[in-house]
């Protein structure tokens, strides 16, 4: 079986073995969860699996606070539902079933059993949802806020969003608050990966100026402060516990210390085992996990 070509300038060791509008869907999608081990400035990758291994789209993969399962995007019809992974048995849940409503980008509720979600109503509105851990009892969050393309949650109460723009108006970051179900615009062309940071009542969001800047704001002081540059050719990064950073280019991984001045380091080449396109990234709670979503190899002779 093939390992992985580690870069020789950051000399960590990496090892892999095989065992829209918004809403706009691409060629093809697949999420594939690689365990991570980190060690001081290293980080080290196990074994990776291809969790959905099939044509259509799947895609943002959540993990639930204890690491044991992940939530994602899935369309395998006429519309889009959440699914279930769990990673000890390897079964996959349907959790929602709804049409012709679809639900996209599930996330955990801080400090509850539900997950939220953007819901494209049957008349197209998007806005964001909640459904019980088991799909049950959806209902909408911010009735008034629309049109939601992402989301983070800060806290039990705040949550960042992806509003979407039009030709006249780029996207924006608004904070709501779901209490008042009121929003504040943050900024104004901004990208599609926001997320929580670790260790720090703060958000972090993709603002394009013309390349993609990562900028945090400050839940409490409500400041927003530059974070680092992302390499040219993806929007998406996702945190470790540790406070640095991953983000995939084509086949490599890379990763990156905000406060360093050291820049994006490669840590891994997923090519040898078939992983190219990567885009999403999610990291478990524990930083003990990693999904990564990937473009699905084209059918030999299609």
């Amino acid at each position: 079986m093939p390992k992985l070509r580690c870069s020789p300038v950051t000399a960590l060791c990496a090892s892999l073995l095989l065992p829209h509008a918004a809403w706009a869907q691409g060629p093809g999608t697949d999420i594939h969860l690689v365990s991570i081990h980190l060690s001081g400035d290293q980080v080290t990758f196990d074994r990776a699996l291809n969790i959905t291994n099939r044509d259509g789209y799947d895609n943002q993969p959540s993990f639930l606070p204890d690491g044991n399962s992940l939530l994602y995007s899935s369309n395998r019809g006429s519309q889009t539902d959440i699914y279930r992974y769990f990673i000890a048995t390897q079964i996959t849940e349907r959790v929602t079933n709804t049409a012709p409503e679809s639900e996209y980008s599930p996330a955990i509720m801080p400090g509850t059993n539900m997950f939220s979600v953007v819901r494209v109503e049957a008349d197209s509105t998007q806005r964001l949802w909640q459904f019980d851990l088991n799909g049950a009892n959806p209902r909408v969050v911010l009735t008034g806020i629309k049109p939601v393309g992402y989301h983070a949650w800060g806290d039990a109460n705040t949550v960042a969003l992806f509003i979407l723009g039009d030709s006249a108006t780029p996207a924006t970051l608004q904070l709501a608050d779901v209490r008042s179900g009121r929003a504040q615009i943050v900024a104004y062309n901004i990208g599609r990966s926001l997320h929580r940071v670790p260790g720090r009542a703060a958000i972090s969001f993709t603002h394009r100026v013309p390349e993609y800047l990562v900028k945090q704001l400050d839940l409490v002081s409500g400041a927003v402060s530059p974070l680092m540059q992302l390499l040219s050719g993806n929007e998406y990064y996702a945190w470790l516990p540790d406070g640095s950073a991953l983000m995939g280019l084509d086949s490599k991984l890379f990763r990156r210390v905000p406060t360093s001045d050291s820049g994006w380091q490669q840590v891994a080449d997923l090519s040898d085992v078939g992983i190219s396109g990567i885009t999403r990234l999610a990291v478990s709670p524990a930083g003990d996990r990693l999904a990564i979503v990937a473009a699905r190899p084209a059918r030999q002779g299609r």
